[in-house]
């Protein structure tokens, strides 16, 4: 094998962090499409197994993704080859993203492809990369790429099985990729990766979660503009439209205002930067995604039949959606900034109490009530953050 002679990794000077690029935020496109298949399958199979299967290919896509965001923290994404790389990269996630409204059908086979290709296929990339210019990271490639290996078979073996055997094939392949970071990619002969070992730029990786949480949100902005461009013109609809923008701002400003910058700040002058990435970035931004994902589905279902009848199913992912984004910025915040947000606690007991009533509201009235909490969230933060500001003399 010829390894690559040119050294392409990001050089680094002080604490100032790189800024993203534009060909990542070009490859973050695809991730924009992908985000809106997921959205759209939930709802066209919002039933318990449907919401299994929808949970676990959204593991699926933010683990190749966030794989990524590792993988342009170290290399330059300015250099030809890692550029290509990325290029590439976007056309298996395209083909990825295209089969996921089918991947539990007919594409299953072409989706386990596509993600394993690129599992694969980046971590060989490293390999070929750092082998005369970073030994340590490099072993660290060789424990990744073995684990990689080893859930790609499941991937495949799952793309070529079906109902409930591809269910469960790729289950165990999301396990084994999920404990890979949390065991150090343990590897006979090898050993174990420490958190040392993980030398990640906080604030660009800081940056590149701050910028897919966008990319949800706004997947959840356009679920609400298309929906409602679509329906008749009524009061109850324009409500039920307001009220749903309003979560969704909501949603942004707690995240944005000051806990996201906080955050940021602690990551980039933190010891053992590897471990916060691991944690708070790698794995706990997971529900903070995903409530955003689920809050647009409970978005068009309120949008679609605001006042009547209230379903199981539509009080579920109401507020399912916001209680699992507030959950996952506690714990972001938790593990980041060392900092219990108990403005979370209290709207998680008052969502709570809002869905044990649910069964007598309307979508319009239970949804209106969610995005009241969301909001009183955002605005009690802002309060806090600028009176601490002033306190100190400076931004908290």
């Amino acid at each position: 094998m010829v390894w690559a002679r040119k050294d392409l990794q990001r050089k680094r000077s002080g604490h100032d962090h790189h800024r993203v690029t534009f060909v990542e935020l070009f490859f973050d496109l695809v991730f924009v499409f992908a985000i809106t298949q997921l959205s759209h399958t939930l709802l066209k199979h919002l039933t318990p197994l449907g919401v299994v299967e929808a949970g676990l290919l959204f593991l699926a896509v933010w683990w190749v993704w966030i794989f990524t965001c590792w993988i342009t923290n170290w290399m330059d994404p300015e250099q030809p080859a890692v550029r290509l790389l990325l290029l590439v990269l976007m056309l298996a996630g395209l083909l990825m993203s295209s089969s996921l409204p089918e991947a539990f059908g007919e594409r299953g086979l072409m989706f386990a492809s596509a993600f394993v290709a690129m599992q694969v296929g980046r971590s060989l990339f490293m390999l070929w990369a750092l082998r005369r210019h970073n030994h340590g990271n490099y072993v660290n490639f060789l424990r990744i790429t073995a684990w990689l290996g080893v859930s790609g078979c499941f991937w495949i073996a799952g793309g070529l099985s079906e109902g409930g055997a591809r269910l469960g094939l790729w289950a165990l392949a999301v396990a084994i990729e999920f404990a890979g970071p949390s065991m150090g990619f343990w590897t006979p002969v090898l050993g174990r990766s420490t958190t040392a070992d993980w030398d990640v730029e906080g604030g660009h990786m800081a940056e590149r979660c701050g910028l897919f949480v966008i990319i949800a949100l706004g997947e959840s902005i356009l679920v609400t503009g298309a929906t409602f461009a679509d329906l008749p013109m009524s009061l109850p609809t324009a409500a039920a439209f307001v009220a749903s923008f309003a979560g969704s701002v909501a949603m942004w400003w707690i995240y944005f205002d000051a806990g996201a910058e906080h955050a940021s700040q602690r990551f980039a002058g933190a010891a053992d930067p590897g471990r916060i990435a691991r944690l708070a970035y790698t794995y706990l931004h997971l529900p903070i995604v995903g409530g955003i994902v689920v809050s647009a589905v409970g978005d068009e279902l309120v949008l679609a039949h605001p006042v009547g009848h209230m379903e199981i199913k539509t009080a579920a992912v109401i507020v399912g959606g916001p209680a699992l984004y507030l959950f996952g910025d506690l714990l972001f915040r938790l593990v980041a900034t060392e900092k219990l947000a108990r403005s979370h606690l209290a709207a998680l007991a008052v969502l709570a109490v809002l869905a044990v009533a649910s069964p007598a509201m309307t979508p319009l009235a239970l949804t209106a009530g969610v995005s009241a909490v969301l909001v009183i969230v955002a605005g009690s933060e802002a309060w806090w953050f600028r009176r601490v500001g002033r306190q100190e003399g400076s931004a908290p």
